[in-house]
């Protein structure tokens, strides 16, 4: 697949899906500004009993976000990595793994969501003092929004970590050169380690751990048919 290149500057070079997911992305943030409980309320993503669940949040969820700056972080890392898988692979199979690995991510979140549920369903059902703060956690856990594209975004650092092990990369913070690979696992280990001791930091750690593990998942099932670098005009 070859990609021409485009004198009208920055924007105009960006690969297709890249450039249209950023520009929803900012979309969705400033609607969010102007009707911000209608927005969370409708396209952000609840528990399944939630009185607010919607079936389309699964994947509305991944344009939504919390303020500017989680939206900058996410966009950033988003143009850093997901511009050269997608001119790897081209637009089709960049935007299915995209949207794969964000649905894994929502899928995982929703997972540990339920194993929380089903413990303090078990509290109320045994009655006793500890009753009712479970009743107060079902319900908190039933109002509470899920937003961000970082699941996906986690995705597609593990496909670049896969593709390019052995690029170089220097963080903001930590300004520390290391490998990909060496990166994206020590992304997992932190993920890990702040979901299983629950940190309460107002991040979806699980999530991100679906959206690398979808990818990881992903790249080896293509490797293993041979169709990485297969692309569909």
């Amino acid at each position: 697949m070859q990609y021409s290149y485009n004198r009208g500057g920055f924007f105009s070079n960006l690969p297709t899906v890249t450039k249209n997911i950023l520009i929803i992305n900012v979309f969705m943030m400033i609607f969010t500004k102007l009707r911000p409980d209608f927005m969370y309320g409708m396209f952000a993503l609840y528990y399944p009993t939630s009185p607010l669940f919607e079936w389309w949040q699964p994947v509305t969820h991944m344009f939504m976000h919390g303020g500017w700056w989680h939206l900058f972080l996410n966009m950033f890392t988003f143009l850093m990595f997901g511009c050269t898988l997608e001119r790897q692979w081209g637009p089709k199979k960049f935007l299915l793994f995209y949207f794969i690995t964000g649905l894994g991510a929502a899928a995982l979140h929703m997972g540990v969501m339920y194993l929380q549920m089903h413990h303090y369903l078990g509290l109320v059902a045994e009655g006793g003092v500890a009753a009712a703060g479970a009743r107060a956690s079902i319900r908190a856990l039933n109002s509470l929004p899920m937003v961000g594209a970082s699941g996906a975004i986690y995705g597609v650092l593990m496909g670049f970590a896969m593709l390019f092990p052995d690029t170089v990369m220097v963080l903001l913070f930590p300004p520390i050169p290391l490998k990909a690979k060496w990166w994206i696992l020590i992304f997992v280990a932190i993920e890990l380690f702040t979901g299983i001791f629950e940190l309460h930091d107002g991040v979806a750690h699980f999530a991100h751990l679906g959206g690398m593990l979808l990818g990881w998942l992903m790249i080896k099932y293509w490797k293993s048919k041979g169709t990485m670098y297969q692309y569909e005009q």
